[in-house]
């Protein structure tokens, strides 16, 4: 049967376009993704650039600590404690030893990610000055010619305050770093911690000096000291969790729109097949001629997928740099390489598997079609619902309600998790696309029912269509359910999610009025004190650090927050569930909920800086998973310029009742001007800060989204024209009974425009389901909270579904019309 199947597919080439195009394009994108997540497995060795030119390098480090498993940002304890002045002296003795210290230092108006060095390590990065000289005097610096020059006045911004300083001298820039150089002194007044020292001395003696308290760094693992080596694992993991949730939903997307296809590619040949039947052809052998067309279907589609896939993953990965996912210097080089090669030849598997399983249904489909059926004059398909189909459609119902269910009420936070949840919300859909067939007659009927009275024999033609061929009008209308319903959910699921953030932060902040970073990182400490003394000013300057928790023979780390308890009280509303703020002193805290301690327990901590302390837990509160921290008394604040910059992210400020707020707030303007804090409403920081926090979700599910709907435009187009160009024998009829060419497009487009319409209200009751399970989830998590309908890309979604629709179904009919006339042309002669 193989040669019958390669016959077939000579002649009805037509009919098996849109099974190519749809496989390709699967294959292709998971061709694309594969190779861009295996790229990401064995990426070429990143230059050493603060380090280049240092022999070795002593670290602070913990040998079993993994980044991956832990939050950016978050450093292990023997990191915070940075290099002790033990193992400083012991490397010391060894030979010549360089300090280095790395802490926050902008100049003002510069990038918020420029760092302060002391001087003297500036060697071995390349810098050399090319003007002026080095720093001599503590209010002395070095900086990059483009910054500033030798002799100018600048104002240095550091988590220590701010301060003017005298440029000494400049440097030519470097692409890796914005630095500011500072003497020795003024860099360890600074930065008491030391993050790292360059050793000159004999290797072995650096060795056996500084033993198992720390990492001696050479060669390539120098780069393990250069900041690029935290901000490239923070965007490839942005790329890693992203592009597995691509790929799951555009190839299951891929894998339903093919057995569409394939199903649909019989349901147009069942009077061929019937044929095949009459003369002799078996149920087994059937079954095998469809399964041999899938095979060489396969063979070709996943062949030109992996090529194209292998072309566009550098296409993907570029979308992906410019919505700042991943690096800039991210490239995938085509090779001979197993991480290329492998992830190629799994797709092109993937899409064999795709076209052979797709067609296992319609293979069974077709080795039950009688003989008889060759002697029906219409080639419609059956409109009765078999048991089977029956029962797939209960199933897929009950599937897709009962999972939105599960969501809703048993694990709201799922929708928190970008990951999971834009999964979660393709059950509905996909369910909603199993049912097509069961929904096609009762919806026809009733989209159909205001134009029971229109004049002319359109409408009646079009319903009567419908309905005598629904599973044409299903596998057709399922492409634009596809499009609609997962663009819908997507998108309204992400501004829901936004909006009911928004509005579980601004009932948290209870302040009238906001500091927040302005061009900078954070706010310094010391601009907190100088707005404090304001009178009739209430200030909250929540300060990031770390609290690490002894569990066995290892650290657990903890975000915790540095604030004075009495104004945190009058700034935030915290959802206390048990004991008190009131409670709140030098020697207690306030953890969430989540971390399961009892008001009135111990727990013991241990701090950045290597402070060991015993705090009573005071209150517990109610927080999500990623909102638990520990509130820790002030007298912690030292602590955080080990953990992380030393700077407040964000600070709440209330006035006293009986405050003249137009002066008081004038005077907060002029104690921060100048210092990269900027005075605002808590309705301007809650909407800013809502922003910078649902970036990444937005981005991942928006990208997922796009290329949703890219992949399903194509779908809609190629099944349209393979369904429209299949059908000369309806055209003709309509010829035949008198229609004139105009009526037959008009019939044609009426139709398409019937079929979308089934698919976007099929899309909407999906929808709607998803949202149902999104508003009880959020409920749950933030209280009443609205959801959010991106009405206008929703409708232009729809429309552009539509159009493509009409064009895949114009476009056939056009082209046999314009045959027709030439035929009819030369017969004349």
């Amino acid at each position: 049967m193989i040669r019958v199947a390669f016959q077939t597919l000579r002649a009805r080439w037509v009919s098996f376009l849109g099974t190519v195009v749809a496989l390709v394009l699967g294959v292709a994108q998971v061709a694309a993704m594969g190779v861009l997540i295996m790229t990401m497995l064995d990426l070429p060795d990143r230059p050493v650039e603060r380090f280049a030119r240092a022999p070795a390098v002593v670290q602070a480090t913990d040998p079993d600590w993994d980044p991956a498993h832990h939050d950016l940002g978050i450093r292990s304890l023997p990191a915070a404690q940075g290099i002790s002045a033990a193992l400083r002296e012991k490397v010391a003795a060894t030979g010549e030893t360089v300090v280095d210290r790395a802490f926050y230092a902008q100049l003002e108006g510069g990038p918020k990610d420029q760092v302060g060095h002391p001087w003297p390590v500036a060697r071995f990065g390349g810098y050399r000055l090319t003007d002026g000289k080095e720093p001599s005097a503590a209010k002395e610096v070095v900086v990059a010619s483009d910054q500033a020059g030798t002799g100018d006045e600048v104002t240095v911004l550091t988590a220590s305050g701010v301060a003017r300083y005298t440029v000494s001298g400049t440097v030519s820039p470097v692409g890796w770093e914005d630095a500011v150089f500072f003497t020795d002194e003024e860099a360890a007044r600074l930065s008491p911690r030391i993050e790292s020292l360059v050793a000159l001395g004999p290797l072995a003696d650096v060795r056996a000096a500084v033993g198992d308290s720390a990492a001696v760094l050479t060669g390539q693992d120098r780069h393990q000291a250069d900041a690029s080596e935290a901000s490239d694992r923070e965007t490839l993991d942005n790329t890693i969790t992203l592009v597995p949730v691509m790929a799951s939903v555009a190839g299951t997307t891929a894998v339903f729109v093919v057995a569409s296809t394939f199903a649909f590619a019989v349901i147009q040949r069942r009077r061929e097949v019937a044929l095949l039947r009459t003369v002799g052809a078996t149920p087994k052998q059937v079954r095998k001629m469809v399964r041999n067309e899938a095979l060489l279907v396969g063979i070709v589609a996943s062949a030109v997928g992996t090529a194209l896939g292998l072309l566009g993953a550098q296409l993907l990965a570029d979308m992906l740099i410019a919505m700042d996912i991943s690096p800039e210097w991210f490239t995938v080089e085509p090779s001979l390489h197993w991480t290329v090669l492998a992830p190629l030849a799994a797709a092109f598997l993937i899409g064999l598997l795709v076209a052979v399983g797709g067609a296992a249904a319609a293979a069974r489909r077709a080795g039950g079609i009688r003989p008889v059926e060759a002697l029906r004059e219409a080639s419609d398909d059956d409109t009765g619902v078999t048991p089977g189909r029956a029962l797939l459609g209960v199933a897929a119902l009950v599937g897709g309600v009962g999972w939105t269910a599960w969501i809703a009420l048993a694990d709201p936070t799922s929708v928190l998790s970008p990951t999971t949840y834009v999964v979660s919300l393709m059950v509905p859909v996909l369910a909603a696309a199993v049912l097509a067939p069961l929904a096609v007659g009762p919806l026809t009927k009733l989209l159909m029912l205001p134009f029971r009275s229109a004049s002319g024999p359109t409408a009646m033609l079009v319903r009567e269509s419908a309905l005598t061929s629904r599973r044409r009008t299903a596998a057709t209308a399922a492409p634009v359910l596809l499009t609609v319903g997962l663009a819908f959910s997507l998108l309204a699921a992400t501004d829901s999610l936004g909006a009911a953030r928004d509005n579980g932060l601004q009932n948290q902040v209870s302040s009238q009025y906001a500091l927040a970073p302005d061009g900078t990182p954070g706010i310094s400490p010391q601009v907190i004190e100088r707005v404090a003394r304001i009178d009739g000013v209430h200030i909250a300057a929540p300060i990031l650090t770390t609290i690490y928790t002894k569990d066995e023979n290892r650290y657990d780390e903890n975000d915790g927050l540095v604030v004075d308890p009495a104004a945190l009280k009058k700034t935030m509303d915290l959802k206390i569930v048990n004991g008190s703020l009131d409670d709140l002193d030098d020697n207690s805290t306030a953890v969430a909920d989540l971390w399961g301690m009892d008001v009135g327990s111990t727990l013991a901590v241990r701090m950045p800086d290597g402070e060991k302390a015993e705090l009573r837990i005071a209150a517990t509160y109610k927080a999500l998973r990623g909102e638990d921290v520990a509130y820790l008394p002030q007298r912690f604040a030292a602590s955080a310029i080990h953990a992380r910059d030393g700077l407040a992210r964000r600070a709440y400020i209330s006035l006293d009742p009986g405050a003249d707020h137009a002066a008081v707030t004038a005077e907060i303007r002029e104690a921060v001007a100048g210092t990269g804090a900027a005075f605002m409403t808590r309705d301007r920081l809650v909407a800013s800060e809502s922003a910078y926090a649902r970036h990444l979700t937005e981005t991942r599910q928006r990208s997922t989204a796009v290329i949703i709907m890219v992949f399903c435009f194509i779908a809609i187009l190629n099944t349209l024209l393979m369904a429209t160009a299949d059908r000369r024998r309806d055209l003709a009829v309509l010829r035949m009974a008198g229609a004139t060419p105009k009526q037959v497009v008009r019939f044609f487009v009426a139709e398409s425009l019937l079929v979308s319409a089934i698919g976007v209200a099929l899309a909407l009751a999906a929808t709607a389901v998803n949202l149902a399970g999104l508003w009880s989830a959020l409920l749950q998590l933030f209280g009443t909270t609205p959801i959010v309908v991106p009405y206008a890309v929703v409708g232009a979604v729809a429309v552009v579904s539509t159009l493509l629709a009409v064009i895949g179904t114009v476009l056939p009919v056009g082209a046999a019309l314009r045959a027709r006339v030439v035929q009819y042309a030369g017969s004349r002669e």
